[in-house]
């Protein structure tokens, strides 16, 4: 599948109406199109899936009589878009998006896993977690170099040199690394080493470091969902990424804040089939941070596969009960891998490959 964008930035404007194509249109019918809207002063955004071309107006849409263009015979409908995102707006790009992280897929058919500690804590703990993550069929390797917490107290993370370790352990495994960004200071540093850049659940709406990730990279950005967040609100915050330049960006639901304690979050399964609903954007589960205890994450997780999720992310530690974070709900290797064997046939009852 071919997709290309022309992003409407630096206050270029926004799409606020899109034109259909049939999916017999031919690439002429396209440019015929385009012009008809182009000589009444607008301009256009095309997008080119896989069955139908849709073609987005920037502009003042009041110029434009919908009807005029229906009448061509190429043109399947027009329709205003009332949603605030438009990039992620599933009505402006049909098809799902499949998003490169290294070479490891993600979105379509494929489903990813990435699993990892919650902290690097060490050189060795990394590599050795690493490598039995890899052997029991993760693609990509979690850790967090710099922590958010609740308490001043708690561990922070070990910072740039816990991005070094995950380096290294990428170099023992070949799996690409996922890490947490908290702060635009470190975004160079980032882009250089992270090859799935995360903005946490706490940061979802810094609105600044959002342009700046956008602005700054095209690497895929993992966006996990406020504690607080409407559907709306998250999908806002991918569409600052998005607006921004930055196309790449892979939702992660993690759990919601309710009235429920005895679990740490409430994880939202319906979220999968909503944001599939409402947007193009792959979207990965993380059961590890939405119960806070492990003998959840293997019940969620499956759960989450069979509603339709592109990946999951769990958190694998070799050593929980000494873990200088979130020990509770990680998992064992031992686990870890009994886990990956239970999901193989339920992928494929779905349609996905791990």
């Amino acid at each position: 599948m071919r997709v290309f964008y022309l992003y409407q930035i630096e206050n270029k404007g926004e799409i606020k109406m899109i034109i259909v194509m049939k999916t017999t249109a031919k690439a002429e019918d396209v440019k015929k199109v385009s012009k008809m809207v182009e000589d009444k002063g607008l301009r256009v955004s095309v997008v080119n899936g896989t069955g139908q071309t849709v073609i987005g107006m920037i502009g003042d849409t009041t110029k434009v009589d919908p009807e005029q263009i229906e009448v061509d015979p190429a043109v399947e409908k027009v329709m205003h878009v009332s949603e605030p995102y438009k990039l992620a707006n599933r009505a402006f790009h049909p098809d799902d998006s499949i998003i490169d992280v290294r070479g490891v897929k993600i979105g379509g058919g494929n489903l990813a896993v990435i699993a990892g500690p919650c902290s690097v804590e060490s050189k060795e703990q990394v590599i050795e977690i690493a490598k039995a993550a890899k052997a029991a069929g993760a693609n990509l390797l979690r850790g967090g170099a710099f922590k958010p917490r609740t308490s001043p107290y708690a561990f922070q993370g070990m910072g740039s040199e816990g991005l070094d370790i995950l380096v290294a352990a990428r170099e023992a495994t070949g799996l690409p690394i996922v890490s947490e960004l908290m702060d635009a200071e470190h975004l160079d540093e980032f882009i250089e080493k992270v090859d799935l850049i995360q903005i946490g659940a706490r940061n979802m709406q810094n609105f600044d470091l959002l342009k700046k990730v956008g602005k700054a990279t095209k690497k895929p950005i993992l966006l996990k969902r406020g504690l607080s967040a409407t559907y709306q609100e998250w999908i806002m915050s991918a569409e600052y990424i998005m607006a921004s330049g930055n196309p790449n960006v892979i939702l992660c639901e993690r759990g919601v804040r309710t009235f429920e304690s005895y679990t740490r979050n409430t994880l939202d399964l319906q979220a999968i089939p909503v944001i599939k609903e409402l947007t193009h954007l792959p979207i990965i589960i993380d059961p590890s941070h939405a119960g806070g205890k492990w003998w959840l994450v293997n019940p969620m997780a499956k759960a989450a596969v069979v509603a339709g999720c592109d990946g999951l992310m769990i958190e694998v530690h070799n050593n929980p009960e000494k873990a200088l974070c979130d020990g509770p709900q990680s998992l064992k290797p031992a686990k870890f891998a009994q886990l990956m064997e239970e999901l193989k046939p339920i992928a494929k009852a779905v349609n996905k490959e791990i």
